[in-house]
């Protein structure tokens, strides 16, 4: 086809570099687009906000300024200025009905896209896994139901891998990482998955621009409809709105492509970011789609992000820029996007005149051969009188022609939608890791910090065991108990010769009973007293991010103090019960020998934690219960006493856990299930 590549090429390519913006100014008036004219050097830049060149990245210099506008130029849209010319905020004729502000929704629950004909086309598994093969001349066979069942199998286990990521915490790149696993999830349920079960759906071409660069204009006078809004307001789209022919509308209202978003018959002031507008018209030609996006450069954020949506679930991408504009960075931004996915891509050069043609064009087709972009098709729209939101019907010529051919070659838009698929799924080579990575970060800082929660209360255990082997459980207020009890006769008479232990246990007995559970709650609770600090330190030495999940953590739970009472109280029974239970080692002594089991334990206790006593404990109940069982009793004793106390703690690291799940940070398994989605993807395909 003729397009302005074609016509201008060798000017295009030619080894000469234009004049700086200092030297050299263009003024943009219409000629036909095949003149080959003289380009006048003289006039000024065109006064327009935001018009200084930004080159954007792998642009090596900045475009021609443009010459001053004359009488008859605008300062935006594709007109001149004059009054009939400029175009206003509403479009006039027929547009008031069609931009009424009740529309209906077409499709409220989207039910699955039609199954295509038997005959049709489908995406080939040699097309998946080599995107950037030469395109076949013959039609490629039918991908076997099988195959395409895999893939879809494939691609839906990457989606829910994808979906279980959580970056809850604020680290470096987490917002990054969000945004990049909410595009993920957008274009395999918007775009991928829907394509991939029914690729001889109608192309879907999204027109994407910056503000002011005329898409609506263009989508307009292409349709032949004011479907959608046009004037010097900025910004004039905010709802996406398709275009299509009456045939191809069930494909859009009916089906997945975009499914998440509400159709809408009419655009409306009170449509939100989930809309899209869809509207049919017999002047577009079947088997494509025009899809007007709001702008990347908008002053609204939220425009962003429909826009790249948009372009996220297109089969082809027209980019429309200005003879102005080009240069600037957003426009390279989305350019370098297109060519990283892999995206059949067309541009369209507007306001363009002939003084100013062949140098702008050869400038641009420079930025572009350096960019890795000189074969992309090009058009120029001239710089014309905007009537009614449209341009006059001899500027879309090329652009007609090559929708119309598109629409009559089944193969050649069946390679173009394989093109931009395959792009993305290689795209997914190196978004997948990336985002796999981000996600070994905050594995890894969650792992940093449940360590440091480990530590502290493995610690604090390991303390309280030190102080039951060195005695110093046995001191102060236990061990004045403990010699008040053992001084005063008690300790024989808990122990009679040949007759019946006491019924009732002395007083003084009780009260060292009671002094040695408080001494050992009050040791386990300082120790985890110094866990809660050692964390909270620990955490705050990491990073601020550590600093803010520690707050309120600092000490020890409220109800720690209770548990731990309920803790050394089962344990005291517990030992009681093994004294009772494992009985009297020596028949010979038992027989002359009665003791209290109660009493005894205590007694044990005191042997069992040693210390400053004087052994007479450890002889006392050696004698009674002989060497061996008192070893098997001590062994069981200590280790019972262990559990208990690591079942406390772990309590309380819980409360350093829950912070982490609520944050909503995946186990270590969900970077790994993640890789193994790419996997078998790779394999699917």
């Amino acid at each position: 086809m003729n397009t302005a590549a074609d016509r201008t090429g060798g000017a295009a390519m030619d080894n000469e570099h234009p004049e700086s913006p200092g030297e050299q100014t263009l003024n943009i008036r219409a000629v036909a687009d095949g003149a080959d004219g003289e380009v006048e050097e003289n006039g000024s830049e065109r006064d327009e906000p935001g018009d200084e060149a930004a080159v954007g990245e792998g642009a090596s210099s900045g475009a021609p300024d443009a010459e001053e506008a004359d009488a008859g130029d605008v300062d935006e849209g594709l007109g001149d200025s004059s009054g009939d010319a400029e175009p206003s905020d509403e479009p006039s004729g027929d547009s008031s009905e069609e931009f009424s502000d009740e529309p209906q929704v077409l499709d409220e629950a989207v039910p699955s896209a039609a199954e295509p004909d038997a005959d049709a086309d489908v995406v080939s598994a040699a097309d998946v896994a080599h995107a950037a093969d030469a395109v076949p001349a013959a039609a490629e066979a039918q991908l076997p139901d099988e195959a395409v069942q895999q893939l879809t199998a494939a691609l839906g286990q990457l989606r829910e891998s994808v979906s279980d990521l959580r970056f809850g915490l604020d680290l470096p790149g987490a917002e990054e990482a969000r945004k990049a696993r909410a595009e993920l999830l957008a274009q395999l349920e918007d775009y991928v998955l829907p394509r991939v079960k029914v690729s001889t759906a109608p192309a879907m071409i999204v027109v994407a621009g910056s503000t002011g660069a005329g898409k609506s204009t263009l989508v307009n006078t292409l349709a032949e409809k004011n479907i959608s809004r046009t004037g010097v307001r900025r910004p004039t789209t905010g709802t996406p709105v398709l275009a299509c022919h009456p045939g191809d509308l069930p494909w859009f209202a009916e089906g997945d492509l975009l499914g998440g978003l509400k159709r809408l018959d009419k655009p409306s002031v009170e449509a939100g970011p989930d809309s899209i507008v869809l509207t049919a018209t017999e002047k577009l030609p079947q088997g494509v789609a025009l899809l007007d996006t709001p702008d990347i450069d908008s002053v609204v954020e939220e425009h962003h992000e429909i826009a790249h949506r948009m372009m996220d679930a297109a089969d082809l991408w027209i980019f429309v820029t200005t003879a102005t504009r080009y240069a600037d960075a957003p426009a390279w931004q989305l350019l370098r996007l297109a060519r990283e996915r892999g995206v059949r891509l067309a541009i369209v050069l507007s306001r363009v005149q002939p003084r100013s043609r062949d140098t702008v064009l050869k400038h641009f087709v420079r930025m572009l051969t350096e960019y890795g972009l000189g074969d992309v098709e090009r058009f120029v729209v001239e710089e014309s009188k905007v009537s009614d939101g449209r341009l006059p019907d001899s500027e879309m010529t090329d652009l007609r022609l090559w929708l119309a051919e598109l629409s009559v070659d089944g193969e050649r838009r069946a390679q173009a939608v394989r093109q931009t698929l395959n792009g993305v799924l290689d795209s997914f080579r190196t978004r997948i890791p990336e985002l796999a990575r981000h996600m070994e970060g905050h594995v890894a800082f969650r792992g940093e910090l449940r360590t440091d929660v480990e530590a502290a209360y493995m610690g604090a255990v390991t303390r309280i065991e030190e102080s039951a082997r060195n005695g110093s459980l046995l001191r102060g207020e236990v061990l004045a108990r403990w010699q008040d009890f053992a001084g005063s006769g008690d300790l024989l008479r808990t122990v009679q010769l040949r007759g019946r232990p006491p019924k009732q246990l002395p007083e003084r007995l009780m009260a060292f009973k009671a002094a040695l559970r408080i001494g050992l709650e009050s040791l386990i609770v300082s120790a985890a007293s110094k866990a809660s600090e050692e964390v909270a330190a620990r955490w705050r030495r990491r990073s601020e991010l550590g600093s803010t999940l520690v707050t309120g953590l600092e000490r020890p739970s409220e109800d720690l103090v209770r548990r731990t009472n309920r803790a050394v109280s089962a344990w005291q029974e517990h030992v009681m019960e093994l004294i009772r239970t494992e009985g009297v080692a020596k028949r010979s002594v038992s027989k002359v020998v009665s003791f209290d089991a109660d009493a005894l334990s205590l007694i044990f206790m005191v042997g069992l934690f040693g210390g400053q006593t004087d052994g007479v404990p450890q002889r006392l109940v050696k004698a009674l219960l002989g060497a061996e069982s008192l070893r098997g009793i001590s062994l069981k004793s200590l280790s019972d006493l262990r559990a208990r106390i690591s079942m406390l703690f772990d309590e309380e690291a819980m409360r350093y856990v829950k912070v982490l799940d609520s944050a909503g940070i995946p186990d270590e398994s969900a970077a790994a299930r993640l890789y193994q989605a790419t996997y078998n993807l790779e394999v699917a395909r």
